[in-house]
């Protein structure tokens, strides 16, 4: 029964269309209302076995489905990356040549002018330089280059025209290329951001999560971390999760949130959230009797189908120093990690068949609990999603639950008519065995999906490593919390469910700050129960 740590993460974090966003958080809300079964891991053999996609496929699938049972210790770093952008186009901006011809204007049809002058603005700010003038004979090599390569490009561009209207007319390869989808093509200013969000922000940036999954004992950690480390600033922030599956509970540390609710909301918190759990119940009562036990039944049947129907070409073996020639290059301190590895088996999806794979996922997860649960999947009344949170009846599990299902329910349908344009990109999966045949690690690699974004987000990638091992008894699953506050419990943890009401009577009463009255008088719910808050 592993969710959010594993299976779901590695599925569906990282598609970035809304079912599969919206879905995440159901699931891992929906899963903490149920206890699970567990039964004990054996050790897998490792006699020797043809390494054929055959086989990689049906030892992939056993090593997955057992870790749903097992206990384990797990460590997952995210890191995203963009040099792929400038990598790729490695552009001569003096001659306005590369391998990939970029964009340099906002209109097609303005593109030789614009190339024509950022070339001679760049040799006339080199003249400067060398204190010399642009119509010295030591330029003549370049200005003839730049005049040149004006005229190849009206030539291609009138060219280009014509073809529109007459298709024997021809146009030069590179520049029917460049022309054929001028708006969506890299500019040198767009290269420029990129390599400054690279060095600036991605490269110091780094997301951690780690803790423990123990399915028998229905509970699981995680201390989520994010650290941007530079050449002169070092900063983290931590956040711990300790989630309760028997009874349905989630807890976040209450310090994180104590600041902002003290300045914005309760100005008489004072210290009271200081080394405490913040308790949220997610099941009011209102779901139906068994409802957690049915999503992890119908999400790993979902799962299941869809991996069964994946075409065994997209699995196979590779050599573990392999590692190092893929490219673009893994992530070092990631890739340190994975080659110590025995065997190592690849995943490599086209992201259309990702894409599929995921509808699929969807669509049978929403059609058994939809059998199953009909209550849940009648049509709500069409609102907005502040009215939404506006009724009070938003605020019940069951009507939460229906109204993310009604989400999925018209994503998918709007996916199916609509369709888009797919990216010719991969989704690659590798899973590391040690030598007893126990899964030691999974890495995830993927471009961001840049179907919506003409530029922002082209080259960007995303690599997750997650690496498992035992669960030691030694090491603390929150280091950074006291040893008394490792499990949360009733003298250690504030009830959301208890302490709003005494919040709202707060106010109700006169007091609060201002910025809390204006929006608790905002809510009807709030006036229901309690009149307006003066």
């Amino acid at each position: 029964m592993k969710t959010v740590h594993h299976t779901i993460a590695q599925r569906l974090p990282f598609k970035t269309k809304n079912n599969l966003l919206v879905t995440s958080a159901f699931l891992t809300g929906a899963l903490l209302l149920t206890g699970c079964q567990s039964t004990s891991l054996s050790q897998s053999s490792t006699a020797a076995v043809k390494q054929t996609p055959s086989v990689a496929k049906n030892t992939l699938e056993t090593a997955l489905q057992k870790q749903r049972r097992q206990s384990f210790s797990y460590h997952s770093n995210l890191e995203i990356g963009n040099n792929q952008q400038f990598t790729d186009a490695d552009a001569d901006t003096n001659t306005n040549t590369s391998t990939e011809k970029m964009a340099v204007s906002n209109y097609v049809d303005e593109h030789c002018e614009e190339a024509h002058d950022q070339a001679y603005a760049a040799l006339i700010l080199q003249a400067e330089q060398q204190n010399k003038d642009i119509l010295a004979v030591d330029y003549d090599t370049k200005r003839d280059s730049i005049r040149q390569s004006y005229f190849e490009c009206v030539d291609a561009y009138q060219a280009w025209d014509d073809h529109q209207y007459d298709s024997d007319v021809k146009v030069a390869p590179d520049y029917q290329a460049l022309f054929d989808n001028y708006e969506d093509k890299q500019r040198p200013l767009d290269r420029k951001k990129a390599q400054l969000l690279d060095e600036y922000l991605l490269k110091p940036l780094s997301i951690d999560s780690q803790g423990i999954y123990q399915p028998m004992a229905g509970k699981a950690t995680m201390l989520a971390s994010a650290q941007y480390q530079a050449r002169n600033h070092h900063s983290s922030i931590n956040q711990p999760i300790y989630m309760d599956f028997k009874n349905g509970d989630i807890y976040l540390w209450a310090d994180n949130f104590a600041i902002l609710n003290s300045e914005l909301l309760d100005d008489k918190l004072g210290t009271k959230w200081q080394n405490k759990w913040l308790k949220i119940a997610i099941d009011d009562g209102t779901l139906p009797k068994g409802f957690g036990g049915e999503v992890i039944k119908s999400h790993f049947a979902a799962l299941d189908a869809t991996y069964d129907a994946a075409p065994v070409s997209q699995f196979n073996y590779i050599a573990p120093n392999s590692l190092a020639s893929l490219s673009p290059k893994l992530p070092a301190h990631q890739l340190s990690a994975m080659l110590p590895s025995d065997r190592i088996i690849r995943r490599v999806q086209s992201f259309e068949d990702y894409q599929t794979s995921q509808q699929k996922y969807m669509q049978i997860f929403y059609d058994r609990i939809s059998e199953k649960y009909p209550e849940l999947v009648q049509e709500p009344e069409p609102m907005t999603a502040f009215e939404s949170i506006q009724n009070p009846k938003a605020f019940t599990s069951k009507s939460v639950v229906q109204k993310i299902l009604a989400m999925i329910k018209n994503q998918m349908n709007e996916e199916a008519t609509t369709g888009e344009a797919i990216v010719n990109t991969e989704v690659q999966e590798l899973y590391g065995f040690d030598k007893r045949g126990q899964l030691k690690w999974e890495h995830l690699r993927r471009q961001l999906d840049n179907t919506s974004e003409a530029n922002n987000n082209k080259g960007m990638r995303i690599d997750v490593l997650q690496q498992y091992s035992a669960i030691s008894t030694k090491d603390l699953a929150f280091p950074n919390l006291p040893s008394n506050v490792q499990s949360p419990n009733d003298s250690n943890s504030i009830d959301l469910r208890k302490y709003t009401p005494e919040l709202l009577q707060y106010y109700q009463d006169g007091n609060g700050t201002a910025v809390g009255k204006m929006v608790f008088n905002m809510l009807p719910m709030v006036k229901e129960r309690f009149g307006s808050v003066e």
